[in-house]
């Protein structure tokens, strides 16, 4: 497998054993039927409050299942460093020891939590294993359907259903030509003066749109239903499970200017997409997002 994600570590990767996946899973199915499917659709205003913007938007659910997550990791791996989207909003000091921790979790407790909040049902939970801000294990669970996209390095991407105890292995799709390529890029998120000259080129592509929901971005993705997704305004939460999971999907994972991906990354895009000529593709493409006046 290609290791696009980031230059050699400092130090021979070990995987999480089984059994810690499968407490990980455990624990984040809990989380999901304890604090966030009861609150779905049952939300009053005191339970939403917005941190940077209207767009930035965190809920108890948010808070609660941070919490129970947070706790659970700490008790199977007591000395990881725990980064969590809720916790670095009051402590942003966590991300600084990222390119340093030899096991680090990062978890985004409702991912797509505008959605969540509105009554929408795209949203889900996301954590990552990281060593030395390098992706080593991930998954992209849906509390609504009990599934999860899961995987590590050197494995494959799989869907699993756990009440079912059905797998099955996740392949990217075939790529192609720009006009046939669908995927995902969040125009409202780009700098403002770039949002007029990517609407422009929109068209270029089949499709391309926004779930407002990496994990199901991500997912999509890793299914082979989308060509390729942009993300700006990187944050280890959102972007390091499904970067992972790309790659174990045979997909091609760089940052936008071609240097390889780390969670340890707060600027830049992060292009993730079915295969390398693909990949090359939108990058020619929106390459403008890169020049500076």
């Amino acid at each position: 497998m290609r290791d696009s994600l980031s230059p050699t570590l400092p130090m021979t990767v070990s995987t999480l054993t089984s059994a810690q996946r499968a407490s990980i899973l455990n624990l984040v199915r809990r989380a999901a039927r304890t604090e966030i499917l009861p609150r779905f659709r049952t939300l009053e205003a005191s339970d939403i409050d917005h941190k940077t913007s209207r767009q930035d938007v965190v809920t108890e659910a948010d808070r609660a299942a941070e919490r129970m997550i947070a706790r659970g990791l700490l008790s199977l791996f007591p000395n990881a460093l725990i980064i969590g989207e809720e916790n670095v909003a009051l402590h942003p000091e966590v991300l600084d020891g990222i390119p340093e921790a030899e096991l680090a979790f990062t978890i985004d407790p409702v991912d797509g939590t505008w959605n969540y909040a509105h009554g929408l049902a795209t949203f889900g939970v996301i954590v990552s294993a990281l060593r030395f801000g390098v992706p080593v294990f991930g998954l992209i669970y849906d509390p609504l359907m009990d599934d999860v996209v899961i995987g590590e390095t050197g494995g494959p991407a799989e869907l699993v259903t756990p009440k079912r105890r059905a797998r099955r292995t996740l392949k990217v799709s075939g790529g192609g030509p720009v006009e046939d390529l669908q995927g995902y890029a969040p125009l409202y998120m780009l700098p403002a003066d770039k949002q007029a000259q990517f609407g422009a080129l929109m068209p270029r592509f089949e499709r391309v749109g926004s779930l407002r929901c990496s994990a199901h971005e991500m997912r999509m993705l890793a299914q082979g239903h989308v060509d390729f997704v942009l993300s700006g305004r990187l944050t280890p939460w959102d972007h390091a499970a499904g970067a992972l999971l790309c790659q174990c999907a045979g997909g091609h994972v760089a940052m936008l200017d071609g240097s390889a991906y780390n969670a340890a990354n707060r600027d830049g895009y992060l292009l993730c997409a079915s295969d390398p000529a693909t990949w090359g593709r939108v990058r020619d493409t929106l390459g403008f997002l890169l020049e500076t006046d």
